[in-house]
């Protein structure tokens, strides 16, 4: 944003015109409502639809007096504006409307009359009476959350009876804002909201296998991406906890594994790490991140770089190894695999293994 939207846009034409500031604004913005109430300009234009009624919008604001190149307000200087819902978080009538105007993307400038902004009294100091003020609006992203905060504000009784795919229209929803809190650092938020979308799904009464497993389908994202949360939030224990609730629905998912790989490895339980790390390499032998982190959970567990273990998740007490190949960890679970290792072993022993 600009610093002021004004200096710089009209500062040039104020010594050869006699027009106030404001004024002169004005005649280079458009009448939204006809009234001459709100004027607008767009600086930069957006995409796709206008922000909807209701909607919660992620953007950056400045609001100033005429001749000031100070705001009274603004969120310019934060790395992460907040997401505000309208009509609750935007409270000034002016703005609001001028919201509902604008799309992703867009960058630009209202000008509000009184009536429109903070009346004729104003906000005392910041706002004298009867002030005119101008606003500079970068609207980065924006939801439709009329939908959920309505089927929120429903009884269970009647949560129950709208139809499923409404509930996962809603779900997905929560789970969008929960991303947005996360990817802006705001890991309590998130966590808020995925869990709120949990509490919806586990109170959808149903008895139709069908639906069941589309509650499932919804339930498997909210718990790792509650697990992942709660790494960030430094509380492994409840990391592990929600990792193992998504193990629980799909043993085989390797996100649900590595989640439970870190969540050991914070709670220094190696093996039980290695364990989980292991049986997400068999599903995925390259992933970086996967041999990556139980490269770390081998070291810790022995600096030599190799570790023998019974897995604790087998059923006949087979023996799994780990062995360092060219800075990468790979998983034998069968004698047969690792006879064959071997055999690759005496072909290039002197270049695969540190001495």
């Amino acid at each position: 944003m600009s610093g002021n939207g004004l200096i710089s846009g009209i500062g040039g034409q104020l010594t050869t015109s006699t027009l106030r500031p404001f004024e002169l604004l004005r005649r280079q913005m458009c009448d939204i409502l006809g009234d001459g109430g709100i004027m607008k300009e767009v600086v930069k234009p957006g995409d796709g639809p206008p922000v909807p009624q209701n909607a919660s919008v992620i953007m950056y604001y400045s609001g100033f007096l005429e001749y000031s190149n100070q705001p009274f307000e603004s969120t310019a200087h934060l790395k992460y504006p907040p997401m505000m819902k309208l009509g609750r978080d935007v409270t000034l009538a002016g703005l609001e409307l001028g919201l509902l105007t604008m799309k992703k993307g867009e960058f630009s400038r209202f000008l509000l009359n009184p009536q429109y902004a903070y009346g004729e009294m104003g906000c005392p100091p910041f706002i004298p009476a009867a002030a005119t003020v101008l606003y500079e609006v970068h609207i980065l992203d924006y939801l439709d959350s009329e939908q959920a905060d309505a089927f929120i504000a429903k009884s269970s009784e009647e949560q129950n009876s709208v139809p499923l795919s409404t509930l996962l229209e809603v779900i997905n929803t929560l789970r969008n804002f929960g991303n947005r809190c996360f990817n802006q650092s705001r890991y309590d938020h998130a966590k808020d909201r995925y869990k709120q979308a949990v509490t919806l799904l586990k109170n959808r009464e149903t008895q139709r296998e069908l639906h069941k497993e589309k509650i499932d389908g919804a339930l498997l994202p909210l718990y790792l991406n509650l697990s992942l949360t709660e790494l960030r939030l430094e509380s492994p224990q409840k990391a592990l906890k929600y990792g193992k609730k998504a193990l629980e629905m799909d043993a085989t998912n390797t996100k649900a594994l590595f989640r439970c790989g870190q969540a050991y490895l914070e709670l220094s339980e190696y093996e039980s790490a290695q364990g989980c790390l292991i049986t997400a390499q068999s599903k995925k032998p390259f992933d970086s991140d996967i041999n990556n982190l139980l490269k770390k959970a081998v070291l810790f567990q022995d600096s030599a770089g190799r570790f023998l273990f019974i897995s604790p998740s087998s059923s006949c007490d087979h023996f799994c190894s780990c062995y360092k190949v060219n800075n990468m960890f790979i998983h034998f679970s069968s004698f047969v695999k690792v006879v064959a290792f071997w055999l690759l072993f005496s072909v290039v022993n002197s270049h695969v293994f540190p001495r």
